[in-house]
């Protein structure tokens, strides 16, 4: 197995907390952000000296736990059943707000996500 497999194999088998650990750890070293070359390159299609085309309607949606609020335990149990993550792995996701809990999520996905943890008292965000 190649070195890169390899590492494909490593990266597939990470949990979303840490996928997102590893993402911000990543951003500090090399000094970058996930989100800085959608903005670059979204820049010079929009300027190309034709007339713009409409912007295209987001299909895809990330939900982001910002605060968990004062019922952390009914938060917890709403993250569990969302992400199926474990009882101590869903605990960290919401004490360490603000965390991503689903990426790629449709709107009605999106939305629905957002409804449960609001219901469960926290503060979510979806972008």
């Amino acid at each position: 197995m190649s070195k890169l497999e390899k590492l494909v194999e490593e990266l597939s088998a990470l949990t979303v907390i840490e996928a997102a650990e590893l993402s911000k750890l990543l951003e500090e070293k090399w000094g970058v952000s996930a989100a800085a070359p959608v903005a670059v390159a979204a820049a010079p299609a929009a300027g190309g000296g034709e007339a713009a085309a409409p912007a295209e309607e987001q299909t895809e949606f990330t939900v982001i736990l910002a605060d968990a609020g004062d019922k952390k335990i009914n938060v917890i149990k709403e993250i569990r059943a969302i992400t199926n993550l474990g009882l101590k792995e869903a605990k960290d996701l919401v004490e360490g707000a603000p965390k991503t809990v689903k990426e790629g999520a449709t709107k009605d996905e999106a939305a629905k996500i957002k409804k449960q943890l609001e219901d469960a008292g926290a503060k979510v965000e979806v972008k």
